[in-house]
């Protein structure tokens, strides 16, 4: 056997990889060997079949030679290598990511060696202008699982092969006396030559580990293929190493964007989480994720546990796109619900029969394994229910294939489904709406009628399609009836519309069970949070009672900066919703918090501003809790700013102008990056009253705050000085007449720790 290259990959640290065959050292590309947002870091190694192997982040992560093995006609080659997949790759075209490759698809040259859709076993050569493909059909990699792969061409005899752990698994034919056409192309081992990028991710990289990659100026044969493999395992005496591939959080750290007492995903893109759900003392939270980069493409859905719903652990994914199943394009928002001791998740997928989305479930098998965590789910495979075009309203028919994001609950026996769409008459959206579904036993399901339409017309705001529907109960009036709050996500069809992806409606009203009916207290519906990041809400009622609310916090920053940082959103702080006795909604973050209260840094009462302003001065932090209740005097604008730089260059400020009875924060110098969206954001609030309770949350990038009970304002900063720490007491004018009722401040614990 003739080896003409050969990565081990058993280097434990630094930025490049040695061919142990040429002496050559190749540079690993990585996100994070010049990082932007944190301290440089090596790209991941971890434990091999021998030794070490590399870790390929799926959007990031390759590594290049410019000569390669391409330069000349090759008559025969074999390539094998060891390989562990993080997730299925993923390719709309179904076009090869590579293991490795030296090719040039357009000029028809070289070669490629991969991996198609789920994980399809591939490879193409070049021979005289055209392509030649071996593919594994339906012997795919798995996940999570060491598995040896080799790829044979034998141009003199006219074959090509494929292997899976020692056994051929695909053969065929190709023109004898053939030989592979060269290429100027370099080689690149863990991305595709010339991939595709999306927002400015290479969508064409390979997401696991590699280990042991040799490659051969001959062809070998079956026998000599598969006593490599067997060599491999007796020298591992019959047992793969169990390495850890997920995604690794402490890779992170540093980050100066990254929120850390907030629920976030590990790593890649997250969007809304969804389905919580309390199980035998645990809370469960899912949430939107793609774990091959920080890009919205091939969603999983993600799992978390928490005993408090502040302190979280992470969890294999609960549900993951299956080739040929219902859920292969993608495993959407839902709900959760447990119903006689059993879990289940209602989930949107995709209607193989009309290509339309539909509604489907998953159980979980506590039933058989009683694991409290949950971890496995078991699909039912086929639509529950299904988008009905024949359906009509006098606000008209359908969006087709808009139809998605289940809410169900159980009551008195019967369950309950809202899901999101929106009608259109004549072309033109009318409004967004959920339509009421019943059952008896969470498969077979009735429609009953429109719960609620909106009005696009009247309030453009609320958008064409609604998405995300929660409806839950939030007390009782005066009255004793109970009120219920019915929330919704707006969705536009022109993503570029100026409100997409910044809202959250809603209304309160009463439910009517008999007549399966909702009506609402007042048409006009009302703004969850007054900023323009607070989306995808979600919720359920706790075991206390207690109504909860859970969001995605967009981060809203430039793509490249996303990638940059190789992560993107994160969910907002718990946020319990109740009726308050002058009949509107109360808020307020989770009383849990204060788990994370990990230093007192001040705490007065009844302090004139100035005062007080010479008493923060020494707090520079960005990971903090602030109680402020302040007396606004003659003042007619009051507030705090926060993450001041010590000249005032960058801050942003939080302020309530009495006059006009609004909240704001203005974000105008928040960062002297000029790519960043910047501006004001709030809204009217009459807090009716002398004292202005401001409860602040910052978390590096983050900002929350809670008004007087009333209203939320989610915002975004990213400043960029690493002084911009300060904290400034303010008042536009009659300073004097200011008085500081109330600051406490606390430092803030990391909850991923």
């Amino acid at each position: 056997m003739s080896l003409i290259s050969y990565w081990s990959f058993d280097e434990t640290k630094g930025y490049v990889v040695k061919n142990e065959v040429t002496g050559k050292e190749n540079y690993i590309n990585y996100v994070f060997n010049n990082a932007k947002f944190k301290r440089p870091s090596c790209p991941e190694r971890r434990p091999g079949i021998k030794g070490n192997s590399l870790l390929f982040d799926g959007f990031s992560t390759w590594i290049e030679d410019d000569e390669g093995i391409m330069k000349r006609k090759i008559e025969e080659i074999t390539i094998e290598a060891w390989i562990m997949s993080r997730c299925y790759e993923y390719s709309e075209d179904n076009e090869i990511t590579a293991i490795i490759n030296q090719h040039n698809n357009e000029k028809i040259q070289g070669f490629i060696f991969g991996l198609k859709k789920f994980n399809e076993l591939a490879f193409k050569v070049a021979i005289n202008k055209e392509w030649y493909e071996v593919s594994s059909y339906e012997k795919t990699i798995p996940l999570h699982i060491w598995t040896y792969v080799a790829a044979v061409f034998n141009g003199k005899k006219g074959y090509m092969e494929l292997y899976i752990n020692g056994e051929r698994v695909a053969y065929r034919e190709v023109p004898k006396i053939s030989q592979i056409t060269p290429t100027d192309e370099s080689l690149v081992i863990g991305k595709t030559n010339n991939s595709k990028k999306l927002d400015e991710c290479e969508i064409s990289c390979f997401c696991g580990l590699i280990d042991e990659l040799k490659v051969y100026n001959e062809a070998l044969n079956e026998n000599q293929i598969k006593g490599i493999y067997n060599q491999y395992i007796l020298e591992l005496n019959g047992k793969l190493p169990n390495t850890y591939i997920e995604i690794d959080r402490k890779i992170y750290n540093g980050d100066k964007h990254r929120p850390v007492y907030h629920l976030i995903a590990p790593g890649c893109w997250m969007n809304e989480p969804h389905a919580p759900l309390y199980f035998k003392g645990k809370y469960h939270i899912f949430f939107q994720h793609n774990p091959h980069g920080p890009i919205w493409r091939q969603i999983h859905w993600g799992h978390l546990i928490s005993d408090d719903m502040i302190h979280w652990k992470d969890l294999p994914w609960a549900l993951i796109p299956e080739k040929g199943k219902i859920d292969e394009n993608g495993c959407w928002s839902g709900s959760a619900i447990v119903d006689n001791e059993k879990p289940i998740i209602v989930y949107t997928a995709i209607d193989p029969n009309t290509k339309a989305q539909c509604i489907t479930l998953a159980m979980s098998t506590y039933s058989d394994d009683e694991d409290i965590e949950l971890k496995k789910w078991v699909k039912l495979g086929k639509p529950i229910i299904k988008q009905d075009m024949t359906i009509e309203t006098e606000k008209g028919k359908m969006h087709f294939n808009h139809f998605r994001d289940p809410f169900i609950w159980k009551e008195d026996g019967i369950y309950y489904a809202l899901v999101g769409t929106g009608f259109q008459k004549d072309g033109e959206s009318t409004g967004g709406a959920a339509l009421l579904y019943i059952s008896t036993d969470l498969y077979h399901w009735e429609y009953k009628k429109p719960f609620y339409v909106g009005n696009y017309n009247k309030y453009p705001k609320t958008g064409e399609i609604w998405e995300l529907p929660v409806f839950l109960p939030i007390g009782k009036d005066k009255e004793g009836n109970t009120k219920y709050i019915f929330l919704v996500n707006p969705y536009f069809l022109d993503s570029n519309n100026i409100y997409s992806n910044r809202y959250v409606w809603y209304w309160i009203g009463t439910w009517d069970k008999n007549t399966l009916s909702f009506v609402p207290d007042s048409e006009k519906p009302d703004l969850f949070d007054l900023g323009e990041h607070f989306t995808g809400p979600s919720g359920f009622v706790d075991p206390k009672g207690r109504t909860i609310i859970f969001s995605i916090t967009q981060g809203r920053r430039p793509r490249k900066d996303e990638y940059l940082s190789g992560w993107a959103h994160n969910a907002g702080l718990p946020i319990h919703i109740y009726l308050r006795e002058d009949g509107k909604l109360g808020l307020d973050v989770i009383s849990e918090i204060k788990s994370l209260r990990k230093k007192e840094y001040i705490n007065i009462r009844d302090v004139p501003l100035k005062q007080a302003n010479k008493m923060i001065e020494f707090i520079k932090d960005d990971c903090i809790e602030i109680e402020l209740e302040i007396e606004k005097g003659e003042a007619n604008e009051v507030g705090i700013n926060v993450r001041r730089s010590p000249d005032g260059l960058e801050e942003t400020c939080i302020c309530y102008k009495s006059s006009t009875k609004e909240i704001f924060i203005d974000r105008t110098k928040s960062t002297l990056n000029k790519e960043y969206e910047t501006g004001i954001q709030g809204g009217f609030i009459d807090i009716n009253e002398d004292t202005l309770k401001l409860h602040i949350f910052l978390d590096k990038s983050m900002i929350e705050v809670f008004i007087n009970n009333l209203k939320v304002l989610t915002s975004r900063i990213y400043p960029v000085r690493n002084d911009s720490l300060g904290l400034l007491l303010r008042a536009n004018d009659k300073v004097d007449t200011v008085k500081i009722k109330k600051l406490i401040i606390w430092q803030m614990k990391a909850i991923f720790e």
